[in-house]
C-alpha cells in the first residue's frame, strides 16, 4: 500500500469539490452539515444521522445502504429544490458578537 497517502484532499479542496457538486453521497455527519449549508443535496448512507435538522429541511436523505434504496435516495434529491433554509443560522454570528461587545463597552464608558 505504498503511496495511498499521496493523494488526499485537503479541506479547502475538498470544501471547494463539495461547493461545486450536484449532488454528495457520504456517511460522515461533518459532511451531511457542509453539504446543507453550501446548498448541495446530499444522501446520507446510514440509517440513522447525528445531524437530524438536514432532514428537517430537506436537504438530505437517510438511505442506509441497500443499492435500491440508494439509487432511490440519489433520484430523488437530484430532483430536489436547493431553497431549503440553512438551518445553522445566516454566517452573521461574528458581526453580531461584535456589535453586541460594542454595544456592551460603550455602554460602560
Amino acid at each position: 500500500m505504498k503511496g495511498l497517502c499521496n493523494n488526499l484532499t485537503g479541506f479547502f479542496e475538498f470544501l471547494q469539490l463539495e461547493a461545486n457538486a450536484r449532488l454528495i453521497r457520504t456517511h460522515s455527519g461533518g459532511v451531511q452539515e457542509e453539504s446543507c449549508i453550501l446548498g448541495v443535496p446530499c444522501v446520507t448512507l446510514r440509517n440513522t444521522t447525528e445531524r437530524p435538522e438536514t432532514i428537517e429541511v430537506e436537504a438530505n436523505v437517510l438511505v442506509g445502504t441497500g443499492c435500491d434504496r440508494i439509487r432511490a435516495g440519489v433520484k430523488e434529491m437530484l430532483d430536489v429544490q436547493r431553497s431549503w433554509n440553512n438551518p445553522y443560522g445566516d454566517g452573521m454570528a461574528s458581526v453580531t458578537i461584535v456589535d453586541a461587545c460594542r454595544r456592551l463597552f460603550v455602554a460602560q464608558d
